[in-house]
């Protein structure tokens, strides 16, 4: 008989620490983002975005994230006790200016998402929560490099030099 009560009181427990893990009603609040604007010398665009995750129920704030960011899953960083971080990097010619919506999904969505990519479906999970990450472009560099510049003005000014120069020999 204390058995029973014993394993009925952990499953209970267990239940409640399982239910109580989830996160409804998720609001972002604070969230900050960082994207490469210069690519001069660099390879890849790099994006980077922090915020903080309100849940209704109190103390689940702390789960497991998963973003997807176009059709790509990656995993959160959790950097403080409701704070999160998520970077992601994409060529510079692939990455577009403009908005980038940055879905979050905690396990059981992650799931889900990752269960409609395998069958090819699309996606209709409901996401957690979204991020939005506002990428201004990136300036790749002049148009002229300036050797090529400085090559072409030397070619005039020779040019220039020696006809007048057999101008005035003539």
């Amino acid at each position: 008989m204390q058995s029973k009560i014993l394993s009925f009181v952990l499953f209970t427990l267990s239940l409640s620490y399982v239910l109580g893990e989830t996160c409804s009603n998720a609001k972002v609040k604070g969230a900050t983002s960082y994207s490469t604007t210069d690519a001069t010398i660099v390879s890849q665009i790099a994006f980077v975005t922090e915020f903080s995750l309100e849940c209704s129920n109190p103390g689940s704030e702390k789960i497991s994230l998963f973003a997807e960011v176009d059709g790509k899953i990656t995993p959160v960083a959790m950097i403080g006790d409701t704070t999160y971080q998520v970077s992601w990097n994409e060529e510079v010619n692939k990455a577009r200016s403009g908005d980038y919506s940055v879905k979050l999904y905690d396990e059981e969505g992650y799931g889900a998402v990752r269960k409609a990519q395998r069958s090819g479906e699309e996606n209709k999970v409901k996401p957690l929560a979204t991020v939005v990450v506002r990428h201004p472009g990136t300036y790749t560099g002049p148009w002229f490099n300036s050797e090529i510049l400085a090559a072409g003005l030397i070619a005039v000014v020779a040019y220039f030099a020696f006809s007048t120069r057999s101008k005035i020999l003539s």
